[in-house]
């Protein structure tokens, strides 16, 4: 996994911890709430604040770092233990003959359904979501519920960082004398500010496809996709409910055999 940490995206996970602490810091180190709040000797909203911070920096490279849900290969499994191959015939339930694997044009592996090859990871990802630039890694399977949990608390932080920089903001007789008691203050209020709009609407969207049980991939590409092609425009296959679509995606951890849910729900249909 460490590994990871040096390629490509190392640059941009660097550039995104050092904006995250240069903001906190500004946020202490002028007269705003938090800093109001040390010096009354009340170290509780601090603390939280900063253990806030922290935590969104520890899910960030955990969705950034983890597996996202790569199909294994032949090479992926050999010598490993028996787990592997069961994971293998899981993903790629044999007893469906109905149905068609997929052998993917890139790495040329056979594809579980949902499954999607990205060309920036050059592999082919489980349930695949979309590859995000903002963490250098595939959102899939594996990591979803994280990326989704990662939004939630990145959003608390950049939320509470913006009202926080507000409260800081003083009062000067010429725009010259405001703008540089400011200035540092007016950037932290431009990141946080922009970071809280994106943030809200990727946890928007993401909340929905995950009440819905679907993806980016197959809410923006629909028309491409094999196994939705012969659906209805507002038929999901994969839909249980939103109660169980919630819990299924944030409780149910292990690999999920989307032909086994498919065959059944088209056949039900029927």
């Amino acid at each position: 996994m460490f590994k990871n940490m040096f390629k490509s995206g190392c640059l941009v996970r660097t550039a995104h911890v050092i904006l995250t602490w240069l903001t906190t810091l500004v946020l202490f180190l002028h007269n705003t709430d938090l800093r109001k709040c040390q010096e009354r000797g009340d170290l509780l909203h601090p603390v939280m604040f900063s253990a806030l911070v922290l935590l969104s920096v520890l899910l960030y490279f955990t969705v950034s770092l983890m597996d996202p849900g790569f199909v294994l290969s032949d090479s992926d499994t050999k010598g490993t233990s028996v787990d592997g191959d069961e994971e293998l015939e899981e993903m790629i339930p044999q007893e469906q003959s109905s149905l068609k694997q997929r052998r993917c044009g890139y790495c040329f592996l056979l594809q579980p359904m949902r499954a999607r090859h990205c060309r920036t990871c050059k592999r082919c990802v489980r349930r695949f979501d979309h590859h995000c630039p903002w963490i250098d890694n595939c959102v899939g399977e594996r990591n979803h519920r994280w990326f989704l949990l990662y939004l939630c608390v990145q959003f608390a932080a950049v939320s509470w960082g913006l009202q926080t920089a507000w409260s800081g903001v003083v009062f000067a007789p010429t725009w010259q004398q405001w703008f540089s008691q400011n200035g540092f203050l007016l950037g932290a209020i431009g990141v946080t500010g922009v970071f809280s709009v994106v943030v809200f609407i990727l946890l928007c969207i993401h909340l929905y496809l995950a009440s819905a049980n679907t993806t980016t991939w197959e809410f923006m590409s629909r028309h491409r996709i094999l196994y939705l092609k012969h659906c209805d425009s507002e038929e999901n296959p994969f839909d249980r409910g939103v109660i169980c679509n919630l819990w299924d995606f944030f409780c149910v951890c292990r690999t999920v055999a989307w032909e086994r849910i498919y065959i059944r729900r088209t056949h039900t249909t029927v």
